[in-house]
């Protein structure tokens, strides 16, 4: 009996005969890639498309016995490969796992399966006054559970917190498809070791997530207000932004947007609707700032006035529908560059006082290496976000190249190679770099605990 033989078996009759296991040629040409675009090499062996928990572990149990590599896989709007299936692989994929178990107003929390869409959990929540506060901004497609994978950020980090912040407690499937519950319903917990906090963010070499126990908050009182301002220069703008946090201001959203985002998002969306929506068409960048909560029109006005103070033409947004347009079109951007070729979308950290270093380092690099890098950034947290635009099914070496510089800049900078897209495998040779050996081989041997066979998600994180 081969491996699908006994996987077959493990599902049942009735899973099978549902589709649950499949080899068809689309489903695994499609478990192949993710939004970074890479494409792993040769071809996965199946794809189980779980809907329940049973199917998770039969796909890790017949993994385990024949010693084949299993690869958990979401929404597929990774940005790394780091759900990418691999040659010889079992894909499994939770995003049929996409059932909303519980809604408790009063312990402020929800539980739900891994498949859930972020805006669907939103939804689910809007009518109790409540939400999920982490905000990619791919958060029309993307999983609670790929987010939770990756530890994912977002938007609204700086006031919010990302993933880790929101997670109580986890159902994880293990290497030999035994089930176990980390953490608490509880607010408070600290009995043993902090499982949960190591499972979010471990990419599926710890264990697969069939299962989650979320913080939500309450709908913040009031109207958002959002102010747009755009600066001469990218460096201006950075240093604005700095000067804003260290006022103690807490905007929900602070976003960046440098001269060669904002003139692919007005080609992808129109002249007259950036216009419309900044004011203006041109600049050398765009500050966007977001408060909420009842002191949100007096928290803008003054940022509005460091901000002026800074270099910017400030606009404050008359109503909350006009903020939602700003935030729109910093939407926009991923789209706007997709619509121009295949894109490399990097991700790095740096402390906010280092953004303006940060983002004279990338316009160097991109003279450096004549290739534009069009870079927008979760100003509010120091995450920058330089992409790559180029034609073809391979990424160039001078692209490499220049994201190797971008790196190591932020390293050295203070800062880190991801602040939420993970590693996955297109970082995976830069980790020990910034790690360092001792912590590095720390982890590899912390891996080997959860996954002594190193079937779960192998090649990726650490290689």
């Amino acid at each position: 009996m081969d491996v699908l033989d006994w996987l077959a078996a493990a599902l049942g009759e009735e899973a099978v005969a549902a589709g649950v296991l499949s080899v068809d040629e689309a489903d695994l040409e499609a478990a192949r890639t993710d939004k970074s675009g890479w494409v792993a090499e040769g071809r996965p062996l199946a794809v189980v498309k779980a809907t329940t928990v049973a199917h998770v572990q039969a796909a890790v149990q017949a993994a385990s016995e024949f010693r084949v590599p299993v690869v958990p896989r979401g929404a597929g709007t990774g940005l790394a490969g780091g759900a990418n299936g691999t040659d010889g692989a079992i894909v499994i994929s939770v995003a049929g796992m996409n059932r909303i178990l519980e809604i408790s107003v009063e312990d402020e929390l929800a539980v739900v399966e891994p498949g859930v869409i972020n805006a669907d959990l939103n939804a689910a929540l809007e009518p109790f006054g409540l939400w999920f506060a982490p905000d990619p901004a791919s958060k029309a497609i993307s999983t609670v559970g790929g987010n939770i994978a990756t530890n994912a950020g977002g938007l609204l980090c700086a006031k919010y917190g990302v993933t880790r912040e929101a997670v109580l407690a986890l159902d994880v499937v293990l290497a030999d498809g035994r089930l176990i519950r980390t953490g608490h319903r509880t607010v408070k917990g600290v009995t043993g070791f902090d499982l949960t906090a190591l499972f979010v963010g471990s990419e599926g070499t710890l264990g697969v997530i069939v299962g989650a126990t979320v913080r939500v908050l309450p709908v913040p009182p009031g109207s958002a207000t959002t102010i747009g301002a755009p600066f001469p220069d990218v460096r201006t703008a950075a240093a604005a932004a700095a000067r804003v946090t260290a006022s103690r201001l807490r905007p929900a959203v602070m976003e960046l947007l440098d001269g060669p985002s904002l003139e692919r998002i007005a080609a992808y969306l129109g002249e007259q609707t950036i216009a419309a929506a900044f004011g203006a068409t041109g600049g050398g960048s765009y500050l966007l700032v977001q408060f909420d909560g009842l002191n949100s029109a007096t928290d803008a006005a003054a940022a509005a006035e460091l901000v002026r103070e800074s270099g910017g033409t400030v606009r404050v947004s008359a109503d909350a529908e006009e903020g939602e347009r700003l935030l729109a079109i910093r939407r926009a951007f991923h789209p706007a560059l997709e619509a121009t070729g295949e894109v490399l979308i990097e991700d790095v950290s740096v402390p906010r006082s280092r953004m303006p270093e940060m983002f004279a380092a990338i316009e160097r690099i991109s003279e450096r290496y004549g290739i534009p890098i069009p870079t927008v950034a979760h100003a509010g947290d120091g995450n920058l976000h330089p992409n790559f635009v180029y034609a073809g099914t391979e990424v160039p070496p001078e692209v490499w190249d220049a994201a190797n510089d971008l790196f190591r800049t932020a390293i050295e900078l203070g800062g880190t190679l991801t602040g939420e897209h993970g590693v996955g495998v297109l970082k995976r040779r830069w980790l020990a770099d910034e790690l360092g050996p001792d912590s590095y081989d720390l982890q590899v041997k912390l891996k080997s605990v959860f996954d002594p066979l190193g079937i779960l998600n192998p090649g990726k994180v650490f290689g």
